[in-house]
């Protein structure tokens, strides 16, 4: 058989690529599942899908895109190290771009932290810095124990997925997450997250728990995967003293949190708490791939090569990160997140008054959540009802129906989770809002039973 003759000949239009795709790719593609589009043009909120249909995008590469698709001060930074000729792939030799790079992200992050901090550039994804922050808690501590929370999401590598919600591991601690719609304790509130902290006091005081010494303790401030839950200030405070007080090294995962998404340019900024340990990525390489652990200088005794990573030195992503961390604050998109998260917030409380199928609303800044639940089920004993993971998919394929691009997190899959730009305007918002209603209103309409079939996979 002729060479030419093993190639299968391609079909034209975008669903000869979503065929291609399904026939090539690794079962374990999700996304390209449950939103069969190809992308080929996008700028700020809006996408182009090769069929020309335009969607509103609510995905944002899940929280990488702060400042949207190819945003003018973005591409302007990516051009201009092009045209320099300056070396794009540098492992981790020092050049003027990350030398401004670390400077404009060290002047955003909290003086107390900044004033003594060390930078590792890890390998570009979060789930690299995460692997890197643990290796650098255990090496300082001469401890092998780590303490993580339920429901917790941080990365696919071995370290990280031990560290997450779903994964089993003798050297992990599970702790209570804050979560006031299924509080573990039954309470919610403040009362509930008290509990959660009395606990973890009570685990590590406690000689007989069983519990190894831990040499870290890894939070997210807001889950997202697990949800979109944030966690209260005040817990989080307590977290930071009870860790403080034991001499527990705090690492908290701001990958998805980070560069003004909940409405301040950090969001252990709610808090005020100081980390030991901050890890870094998504927002950070202005949607190029980007990962850095921060943390105490006292913490950096590990040796050279301990952690390291090819594709560290990414000329092109740290300039497009300076560029975003710089556009984000010179113009305040913190700021404008949080005052157009709580509006946004309201209409959506507005919003599940209407629906018994929400169960609850929650979010800050601009990351949002919409938990729906089966309203003819029997309410638990603290009145939530349960998870309806066919309903938040019937709503995902509504929604895009609609021209909206909306992604589901959560223990079961059943929260739709909003991650517009922060440079959303009002009537942008209003837009994500009155095709979320429709899509919610067209659902509930449709016949018991499994709704709307299932995803799309050519």
């Amino acid at each position: 058989m002729a060479l030419t003759e093993s190639v299968p000949t391609a079909p034209p239009g975008h669903e000869g690529i979503l065929r291609r795709q399904a026939q090539r790719e690794s079962a374990a593609r999700t996304y390209a599942r449950s939103l069969p589009i190809v992308p080929v043009r996008a700028r700020g909120l809006t996408v182009e899908g090769a069929d020309g249909r335009r969607y509103l995008d609510c995905l944002s590469g899940a929280g990488t895109l702060a400042l949207g698709h190819n945003h003018p001060v973005v591409l302007e930074a990516v051009r201009a190290v092009l045209d320099s000729g300056a070396p794009l792939h540098v492992l981790d030799l020092a050049t003027p771009v990350k030398d401004a790079f670390v400077t404009e992200l060290f002047a955003s992050l909290p003086a107390e932290l900044a004033e003594n901090a060390r930078i590792q550039f890890c390998g570009p994804a979060g789930t690299d810095a995460v692997e890197a922050a643990l290796t650098l808690v255990r090496t300082a501590t001469g401890r092998d124990g780590l303490m993580a929370f339920s429901g917790a999401y941080h990365g696919m590598t071995t370290g990280a997925l031990a560290a997450s919600g779903g994964a089993r591991h003798t050297a992990v601690t599970r702790l209570p997450y804050p979560y006031d719609y299924r509080c573990p304790f039954g309470t919610g509130g403040a009362h509930g997250a008290e509990l959660g902290a009395r606990w973890t006091e009570s685990l590590l005081d406690d000689p007989k728990s069983g519990v190894p010494d831990p040499a870290g303790l890894i939070v997210e401030p807001v889950q997202g995967e697990g949800g979109v839950l944030p966690a209260p200030d005040a817990w989080l405070r307590r977290m930071r003293e009870i860790t403080a007080a034991r001499g527990i090294p705090l690492i908290v995962d701001e990958v998805q949190t980070g560069v003004g998404r909940t409405g301040a340019f950090w969001a252990i900024e709610h808090s005020g708490i100081v980390p030991d340990v901050l890890v870094l990525s998504k927002a950070i390489g202005g949607s190029l791939p980007l990962a850095v652990i921060v943390y105490r200088a006292e913490l950096d005794i590990w040796r050279p090569g301990t952690h390291a990573g090819t594709f560290r030195g990414n000329q092109l992503a740290m300039a497009a990160g300076r560029a975003t961390l710089a556009h984000v604050r010179e113009t305040g998109l913190d700021r404008h997140a949080a005052a157009l998260g709580a509006r946004m917030l309201t209409r959506l409380r507005a919003l599940a008054a209407a629906h018994p199928c929400i169960g609850d609303v929650r979010g800050r800044g601009l990351m949002l959540g919409v938990e729906l639940v089966d309203p003819a089920a029997e309410a638990g004993p603290a009145g939530e009802l349960p998870a309806d993971p066919d309903l938040a998919a019937a709503v995902q394929r509504a929604c895009l129906d609609r021209g909206l691009i909306v992604e589901l997190g959560g223990r079961h899959q059943s929260v739709v989770r909003l991650l517009p730009p922060l440079t959303l305007t009002d009537e942008q918002a209003e837009a994500i809002l009155d095709r979320l209603a429709d899509a919610l209103e067209h659902v509930r309409t449709l016949p018991p039973g499994p709704r709307g079939g299932t995803p799309h996979t050519p």
